[in-house]
């Protein structure tokens, strides 16, 4: 098997605080390098991250920062020789960042969007905060958060040579089911989303109004200190990835909340669904296109619109149904969706990128000669 050297300049690596690019990557790299793969990570050195660290030190690729675009410059030997080199969405300077890549690198060059629905958006508004769509075509491959339509959208709208669906995932390791006792009868766990409020308010804050005799929890930075929170919603502020699986085994239920634009284009499932259904948790999710290409409604999740739909849930099903949907989730799950898929894909759309790239510059010679 060809050993790929791989640069990643993403968000972040070290700090999950206030994102979920961290898991997601964290995830995804260390099953390929689990594959033989040698990687080198860089993120830009923020002050917000610097004081929320919680991988200081990882064991399946190189960790190194930089302070801004000039200091990029320590890595343009690395990154010319590189077989591959990924920028990830929402990266500072996301644009000239990207444009130094592609004119420095030799190798393949990638875009993961962790983001796609609402990259999108933001094109569409003209907002190229880090990426434009001339970015877009000249990335060998994109990656993408989201699938389905998406993907021809991005090729046929934008120019993309190639996109390509690469969801997040789970470190089966780093997310067992265990066994503790109940402290939640729901709890959610994500950080503050102006978008996402209006649902969390509806599926989660509504029902604890109306069942004062259920707990509930929700989990994560940034919430306004205005929200009127009901006397039986705990509030935790940041729960580190090495106690979300603590955290799901707490809960009878979990609550997935997707983001608007990320319900308009479908196909965009967050990290929570694969990281609770590893741990054995069930759960309640909004209503989004695709969701039963990854679990099956009624079997692996319960799909919920109005407070009375979460609260029959959480007030009349049988310990026993309950477990069996977890049980389907977790199996299916761990089945399709472990970083180890995911890795599998990346090396595989790689490997086809660069192929495209050997037979493109083996076109341009014959026909210069």
């Amino acid at each position: 098997m060809t050993k790929l050297r791989v640069v990643v300049l993403g968000l972040s690596l070290s700090s999950s605080w206030g994102n979920g690019h961290a898991t997601t990557f964290r995830a995804l790299l260390k099953a390929f390098a689990a594959r033989g793969h040698d990687i080198l990570f860089l993120e830009r050195d923020v002050p917000w991250y610097a004081s929320h660290r919680d991988l200081k030190n990882p064991d399946f690729c190189r960790l190194e920062f930089y302070s801004g675009l000039e200091d990029l410059e320590r890595y343009r030997n690395v990154i010319a020789e590189a077989d591959a080199v990924i920028v990830g969405s929402y990266v500072p300077e996301g644009v000239l960042v990207g444009q130094w890549v592609q004119q420095t690198a030799k190798g393949v060059v990638a875009f993961y969007d962790i983001d796609t629905p609402v990259t999108l958006a933001k094109l569409e508004r003209g907002d190229h905060e880090y990426i434009t769509p001339a970015l877009i075509r000249d990335y060998d491959v994109y990656f993408s958060f989201t699938g389905g339509p998406t993907l021809d959208h991005l090729m046929n709208h934008y120019g993309s040579p190639a996109a390509r669906a690469l969801y997040c995932s789970v470190d089966p390791e780093a997310y067992p089911a265990l066994d503790h006792e109940k402290r939640w009868d729901l709890s959610y766990l994500g950080t503050y989303s102006a978008d996402r409020q209006p649902t969390l308010e509806r599926l989660l804050i509504e029902p604890a109004r109306r069942a004062p005799h259920l707990r509930f929890v929700v989990a994560g930075p940034q919430y306004p200190a205005d929200i009127d929170w009901p006397p039986n919603v705990e509030r935790i502020d940041h729960v580190p990835p090495g106690e979300h699986p603590s955290f799901y085994a707490r809960s009878r239920y979990t609550l997935n909340v997707t983001r608007a634009d990320m319900i308009r284009a479908g196909y965009s499932p967050s990290v929570r669904l694969f990281e609770a259904a590893a741990c054995g948790t069930p759960i309640i999710s909004d209503i989004w296109d695709g969701i039963e290409t990854l679990l099956q409604p009624g079997q692996d999740i319960v799909l919920a619109q109005t407070p009375e739909e979460v609260l029959e849930v959480l007030d009349t099903w049988a310990a026993t149904r309950r477990d069996a949907l977890r049980a389907s989730a977790q199996k299916r799950i761990l089945a399709e969706h472990t970083a180890a898929h995911r890795a599998a894909s990346m090396e595989r759309d790689l490997l086809e990128a660069m192929d495209r790239q050997h037979r493109d510059y083996s076109l341009a010679l014959e026909v210069g000669a």
